[in-house]
């Protein structure tokens, strides 16, 4: 098992790379491994409840879901 830590420093202004911070630290997850997040700058803003809902790429893929996986499955979340 390693440990993996995912800063991330963009929020709604950026939707790929939220989408894909979230998605990778889910597939670590996924895979066994000890995951931290970590969210700053303008990434703090996506704690506030309800504006995840509104992060989507332009793949369709939703943020959401892979936060509501990390919360589901304890990973710590620091803001």
């Amino acid at each position: 098992m390693q440990k993996f830590v995912f800063v991330l420093t963009r929020g709604i202004e950026d939707p790929t790379r939220v989408t894909r911070s979230f998605q990778l630290a889910k597939a670590a997850k996924e895979q066994g491994h000890e995951v931290s997040l970590f969210l700053t700058d303008d990434a703090v803003t996506l704690a506030k409840k309800g504006i995840i809902d509104n992060v989507v790429a332009p793949t369709g893929d939703e943020a959401s879901g892979h936060l509501f996986y990390l919360i589901d499955t304890d990973v710590p979340i620091f803001l």
